[in-house]
């Protein structure tokens, strides 16, 4: 399996399925080293104080947040982690919806999930729930030290997670100021609009996404191949895949199941009476 970018559980009531968050990308953009033209070695970035101008190694660096010009606080690993030591390890779920509901505008970047060693009786069962109730799952997850909307939802035998941007990221018509009032104003004729309507019926097709190619992509990498057949490669060494430990853990579902679905009735119930 590759090398994950989170390891923790799916809370979903009562139940917590372990998963690992794996990148669904696969990102074709071109990346260069920076090099010394004299004689080929590689270019490294140093750390270095902006007072003495001197590596600092990676055990003095810490991390300031600057609270007033010229001033930080700072912060530990270990304080980042217990402001919410629960928001680290899990993905909350904290409502179903349906995928419809949710304008693309918050859509921000997929990964799938995947179970780990002992949670495939969980992370099945979910996946199977939404896809019979169409439903996609919201929950918040917190990756390094930023938390995230996300959805979760099926897709093929996979549960698949799309983060999401939350409301006050998305700026909406209002909060834009691009068209003045005279911009505003339709100057156009209805036969140029027809024209505009007809010529989008005669490009109209079926979506499908492999018929649209990355032509700079590709001609770049054309030119790197030719590169190389002409015996101008450079060797570089590529960092070892990171070892994913697996655990054990199969359970009964159904008492947790139950008890879940016991709370919520208690809290709608809750809810009711309050109001």
């Amino acid at each position: 399996m590759a090398a994950s970018i989170w390891k923790g559980s799916i809370s979903f009531g009562l139940l917590n399925i372990p998963v690992t968050l794996q990148s669904a990308q696969s990102e074709k953009e071109v990346h260069f080293s920076l090099l010394d033209k004299k004689d080929m070695s590689r270019i490294k970035y140093m750390k270095v104080s902006a007072k003495t101008g001197q590596e600092v190694p990676s055990d003095r660096i810490v991390k300031g947040y600057e609270y007033q010009s010229g001033r930080y606080v700072i912060l530990t690993e270990a304080e980042l982690k217990k402001a919410n030591i629960k928001a680290t390890q899990t993905i909350d779920i904290e409502d179903f919806v349906l995928l419809d509901e949710v304008d693309p505008m918050f859509f921000d970047r997929p990964y799938y999930l995947a179970p780990q060693k002992g949670a495939e009786k969980g992370y099945f069962l979910l996946r199977d729930a939404l896809e019979e109730t169409k439903k996609v799952a919201v929950a918040k997850l917190v990756i390094r030290i930023k938390q995230h909307l996300a959805l979760v939802m099926a897709r093929g035998p996979y549960l698949v997670l799309e983060l999401l941007r939350f409301s006050h990221e998305v700026k909406n018509e209002k909060q834009m100021h691009f068209l003045n009032a005279s911009v505003k104003k339709r100057s156009y004729s209805p036969k140029e609009l027809k024209m505009a309507e007809d010529l989008v019926d005669g490009m109209t097709s079926k979506w499908n996404p492999d018929q649209y190619r990355d032509t700079y992509y590709q001609d770049v990498m054309k030119t790197i191949q030719r590169k190389v057949r002409g015996g101008k490669g450079h060797k570089v060494l590529e960092a070892k895949a990171e070892k994913i430990e697996a655990t054990d853990n199969v359970i009964d579902l159904m008492p947790l199941l139950q008890k879940s679905l016991q709370a919520r009735k208690k809290t709608k119930r809750k809810t009711r009476l309050r109001a």
